[in-house]
């Protein structure tokens, strides 16, 4: 290869595994842009990350949410980017509210949301996906979960749009650093009146549950729950948001896959866990060294920032022979999620999400086409997907 790739490249984002195959064969443990950033492309590599987090510290996500242009982002305070022994102990607390119990206690209102939700579809009627479809699920979860009012719900959508720009704002793109900073302040704020309310009125609700949460005495801060509040909207939406996105126009693409999947809808799981596979959502996790350390033959000395590609490593033909081809037979893996101590906390409940969602849209329509816009392409080094899905279900 000759000259760094830019992730951020409108046809990188658009179609970013040729490049990834390039940087796997050639130059695994490499320096690309935005930044400099050294991008780790092979699955092998990307495990020993997540197994040595002595050595890889969560510290490269608090880097990158924090920013010279803003200070107050509860994110950078978040589970998300700490090590051990306070990331066990925040996590040991989290578990305590929002474990298997949550998914068992919400999933008869997630069908509920998707039979609206596909009800608001219209046969034969172009539509935006990632907005009348995508979107949709996680709002309405999330807006259960905290308990927050319906006409609040909205608010989550604009929130996460500009939240969800965050690692694709430049040093110099000073009016999107203010419309990030405006979202910040304005969710930052709703989320503590909803504390305080919580905490005078405490509810049948997941904030309620996480108040209440001890372990060995201990209970969260309101920075600790201002954090969790804030990694639940990007990281339970965004991700979610891209998984029933990349589902849709894989349906599309591939019709004979929704026909498959209406007459055996047992095999959903398998088409959730190779859409995972396939179009990693969670596309990219940050990391730095703590000490001078040897990665894929190259020599990185303490502090150097890595962004593992998620979507390279889940592509790595080492690990998964032909990787581009979508293939439901495969062996299931966990690694979109994720491994070891910051394996996601909330994949069961995307899985569930994704799973009612997509039965629903089958149960109604026969199959999907192509709208008449192109698709575009979100702009993020931590999540990929559609921000505009133009698509046409079809009832017949």
């Amino acid at each position: 290869m000759s000259g760094r790739i830019n992730l951020l490249a409108p046809e990188i984002r658009a179609n970013p595994y040729p490049a990834y195959a390039e940087l796997r064969r050639h130059a695994p443990v490499s320096q690309v842009d935005p930044g400099g950033i050294w991008a780790v492309s092979r699955q092998e590599d990307v495990m020993h990350i997540f197994k040595n987090p002595q050595l890889f510290s969560s510290q490269g996500f608090r880097q990158a949410y924090r920013p010279p242009w803003i200070s107050n982002y509860p994110l950078a305070d978040s589970a998300l980017v700490m090590d051990p022994p306070r990331h066990t102990q925040l996590r040991a607390l989290i578990n305590r509210a929002f474990g298997t119990q949550v998914v068992t206690r919400i999933e008869p209102r997630v069908r509920e949301f998707a039979q609206r939700i596909v009800q608001g579809l219209h046969d034969g009627q172009e539509v935006n996906f990632v907005e009348h479809f995508s979107v949709l699920m996680p709002m309405y979860v999330i807006g259960e979960l905290l308990g927050l009012s319906p006409d609040v719900q909205p608010r989550l959508l604009h929130w996460v749009e500009w939240l969800g720009q965050f690692t694709g704002v430049g040093p110099a793109d000073t009016e999107r650093q203010e419309a990030v900073r405006a979202t910040v302040n304005e969710a930052r704020g709703h989320f503590e009146q909803v504390l305080a309310e919580r905490r005078r009125n405490p509810g049948d609700d997941l904030i309620s549950d996480l108040l209440r949460a001890r372990v060995e005495g201990e209970s969260l801060s309101d920075t600790d729950l201002l954090g969790f509040m804030f990694l639940l909207l990007v990281g339970g939406m965004e991700t979610t948001i891209h998984l029933l996105s990349h589902s849709a126009l894989r349906l599309q693409l591939q019709p004979e896959l929704m026909q498959q999947l209406r007459a055996q809808p047992s095999l959903l799981p398998r088409f959730i866990d190779e859409v995972l596979r396939h179009e990693t959502p969670a596309h990219g996790v940050m990391r730095l060294t703590s000490e001078e350390t040897e990665l894929g033959g190259v020599r990185l000395p303490k502090g150097t920032r890595l962004l593992m590609l998620m979507g390279s490593a889940n592509r790595d033909e080492a690990q998964h022979p032909d990787p581009d081809r979508f293939d439901m037979n495969r062996p299931s893996s966990n690694l979109p999620f994720g491994h070891g101590i910051h394996f996601c906390i909330g994949s069961q409940l995307a899985r569930l999400e994704a799973r009612l969602s997509l039965e629903a849209l089958l149960s109604r329509f026969t199959h999907l086409t192509a709208g008449t816009q192109p698709v575009q392409w979100n702009s993020s080094l931590v999540v990929r997907g559609p921000s505009r899905l133009p698509l046409i279900p079809h009832e017949g």
